[in-house]
């Protein structure tokens, strides 16, 4: 089953699309926002299913899908909480800044509670007051949750897992040292994130979510060419129930809670860090890796970091070729 906001007042209205994302139907009548629906899911989940089947029969009324009418499925939530489920990324990122990685964050997984309460549509710009702040995407798979009790254990998280999404969790990467060596943690240089147009449910993702992993690849272009189409589900050290228990170690997390699972990253077969997509490799989900790699083998970094006018998509196909989640499709603004 798939799901979007369509864009009304602040929190969306509801619909249920069709699985070629070209119609979709009301969902109102049933729950008025995904919020509502999710905090009752386990009474709105079977009603929203029953209205799919009709749409895919053609049983009920159907309008045209125009991704660019969407809100972020969750316009606003009561939490966004992002991981670093690929530590090759996390590594590589720290060797940027001089950091060496502690040998704990293999097995305990970094995790940062970003802003939710302004989050972009997944077509809308990305706005800069300066482009020197260096801005960054971060291409990723998310996932939304009902309410999880605290002290869950990794396999009780995963059934809380209720809709998979994409995302971009920008990054203003020459704001970060700054604020990194506060000792307070990230505020200024993570803005708004945006998420695709559709959150899915995961049985429609079979068989590729196994082990509460996506395993598929996560495309990013840039300017319209290929940047990145890493598998999601490969070099994923922490999977997303490790992700929930970790997050919810201490506190419950309550239902619209969306929690990511970082900048997904891959390394080569050989085990290096991963070659651009030009020179045969898989490439990378967000400049900050390729700037690194560049670091290395060239002594500096050549790649700069996103501009006015610059043109950020980031997309997962299914193996025949169609869209599953929508794109996030985002130019940056200056002003």
């Amino acid at each position: 089953m798939k799901l979007a906001s369509l864009k009304h007042g602040r929190d969306g209205r509801l619909v249920v699309v069709s699985d070629d994302l070209e119609g979709y139907t009301d969902a109102t009548d049933i729950a008025p926002t995904l919020q509502a629906a999710l905090d009752d899911w386990s009474g709105i989940e079977p009603k929203l299913r029953i209205r799919a089947e009709a749409l895919a029969r053609n049983a009920v009324g159907r309008q045209p899908f125009r991704q660019g009418d969407c809100a972020s499925p969750l316009p606003r939530a009561y939490q966004w909480v992002d991981g670093s489920a690929y530590v090759n990324h996390v590594e590589l990122v720290r060797r940027a800044r001089g950091a060496e990685l502690p040998p704990s964050f293999w097995t305990d997984p970094l995790m940062y509670q970003g802003g939710s309460d302004d989050f972009l549509a997944p077509h809308a710009p990305i706005t800069l007051k300066d482009e020197s702040w260096g801005c960054d995407f971060e291409a990723e798979v998310a996932v939304v949750l009902d309410d999880v009790p605290m002290s869950v254990s990794p396999e009780e998280a995963r059934r809380h897992i209720k809709l998979v999404l994409l995302a971009n969790d920008v990054s203003l990467r020459n704001l970060i040292p700054g604020e990194l060596a506060k000792g307070f943690g990230f505020y200024q240089s993570k803005p708004s994130s945006a998420f695709s147009p559709l959150a899915v449910t995961p049985d429609a993702l079979a068989p590729h979510w196994q082990g509460a992993k996506l395993h598929l690849p996560l495309i990013s272009r840039l300017n319209g060419a290929l940047f990145g189409h890493p598998n999601a589900g490969c070099d994923m050290t922490f999977d997303f129930g490790q992700l929930i228990a970790h997050a919810a170690r201490t506190r419950a997390l309550r239902a619209g809670t969306v929690l990511g699972s970082g900048t997904v990253s891959n390394r080569d077969p050989d085990g290096s860090p991963g070659r651009p997509v030009q020179a045969g490799g898989l490439g990378y989900s967000c400049l900050a890796e390729i700037r690194m790699v560049e670091t290395i083998t060239a002594g500096a970094p050549r790649t700069p970091f996103l501009k006015e006018g610059d043109r950020v998509q980031i997309e997962m196909l299914d193996p025949r070729g169609q869209s599953i989640f929508g794109c996030i499709d985002q130019t940056i603004q200056c002003r």
